[in-house]
């Protein structure tokens, strides 16, 4: 389940990072010297914001978490990375363009509101991961209900979380890839 939220923070704080680059080198309306300090803001408050969010509704869900069963059909991480990314390419490219758009306004300001929101997600991510090492069990998400939601995993249509244990999947705790084969 945090592999589906640590999805979308790459491509968020590369292509805020981008965007950010680009409005430092155009002057825009405000200037350099309004933009770079309010982007600086944005990113802070964005990275807040997000990481913060839905707080109380992973955890109710990590709490009634059941024990994945023979039937239930849980993702590799490198599939529910791709699917939400796929998913998502219209958003996440419409926000980037709308983030250089506000280069012309307030120089890097987009970009870094962007990138904020990236980083927002990956620490996100970084608190489930601890969670599950608390519980000692990594959380899952149904594919059929994950897909019934537009991939949020924390959505209307996501009744409970699934369960197993640490070394199940090729996912470490908080979405990260794995970096040793899991024992046997």
């Amino acid at each position: 389940m945090a592999v589906v939220v640590r999805a979308g923070a790459a491509p968020l704080w590369w292509a805020g990072v981008f965007a950010a680059g680009v409005g430092v080198l155009v002057p825009g309306v405000t200037g350099r010297g309004i933009g770079v300090p309010a982007g600086a803001a944005l990113f802070v408050v964005a990275a807040a914001v997000v990481s913060y969010t839905r707080r109380k509704r992973y955890m109710g869900l990590a709490r009634s978490a059941a024990r994945a069963g023979k039937h239930d059909v849980l993702q590799d991480r490198a599939v529910s990375v791709r699917n939400w990314r796929r998913g998502h390419r219209w958003w996440l490219l419409l926000a980037f363009v709308g983030a250089l758009g506000a280069s012309l306004v307030v120089p890097a300001a987009g970009g870094m509101l962007l990138a904020g929101a990236g980083t927002g997600l990956r620490l996100k991510a970084a608190w489930l991961g601890r969670r599950e090492r608390d519980l000692d069990a990594l959380l899952w998400v149904r594919v059929d209900w994950l897909a019934g939601d537009g991939g949020r995993p924390a959505g209307r249509t996501v009744k409970a979380y699934r369960s197993t244990g640490v070394a199940a999947g090729d996912a470490a705790p908080g979405g990260a890839r794995r970096r040793t084969a899991a024992p046997v």
